[in-house]
């Protein structure tokens, strides 16, 4: 395990949601020694640019080398700003990616507001940093199968996670222990993406 202070600055980038206590990327930031959160923007505005702009924001104020940890729409949002970015990133992992070209539970953004805001089409290219994709089994926001072809597209590493649901408080979980072993995976320099 490298020290704390060795690891790269991490990046968190959450999904359509406000802030949360109890969410793992919160307890995740609270657990880092260099760490900076994009503020969360809710599921109300739906800019896409809007998001993708605070997500450059944040990437131009860290000095060295970065890791982002994305989850759900954050992992979207991601695709997009990659595809922009001259910002150098050493890895990403993008935690139960929504599959936003499907009609999603009552609650969510319907396909149309999604497209109205920006987000679709998802970008389906290949990112240019290494990128490790964890999903789950039973997500109730995307398919496995849609979820290790957004992988596949990207070039990630699929990660199954088993049935974690949506990997948030809703579906049993806080704290996720297995983030730091990601994010360690992505900071070691020999696996770096030519």
């Amino acid at each position: 395990m490298a020290p704390a202070q060795d690891l790269p600055t991490v990046l968190i980038v959450p999904g359509l949601r406000d802030h949360v206590a109890q969410h793992w990327q919160t307890l995740l930031a609270g657990q880092l020694a260099k760490v900076v959160t994009v503020p969360p923007m809710g599921r109300e505005d739906l800019d896409c640019a809007a998001r993708v702009e605070a997500i450059e924001r944040a990437a131009q104020q860290v000095q060295g080398p970065l890791i982002v940890v994305a989850h759900s729409g954050g992992c979207i949002m991601v695709a997009h700003w990659a595809q922009r970015t001259r910002r150098s990133v050493q890895g990403a992992l993008l935690a139960t990616p929504p599959d936003f070209e499907a009609p999603m539970p009552e609650g969510y953004p319907a396909i149309a507001a999604l497209r109205e805001g920006g987000w679709l089409p998802v970008p389906r290219t290949l990112l240019p940093f290494r990128s490790i994709v964890a999903a789950s089994r039973n997500d109730p926001l995307g398919s496995w199968s849609r979820v290790a072809t957004l992988a596949r597209d990207w070039g990630s590493e699929l990660v199954d996670l088993g049935p974690v649901g949506h990997l948030n408080p809703a579906s049993g979980h806080g704290p996720w222990p297995l983030a730091h072993a990601f994010i360690e995976k992505l900071a070691q320099r020999d696996t770096v993406r030519a």
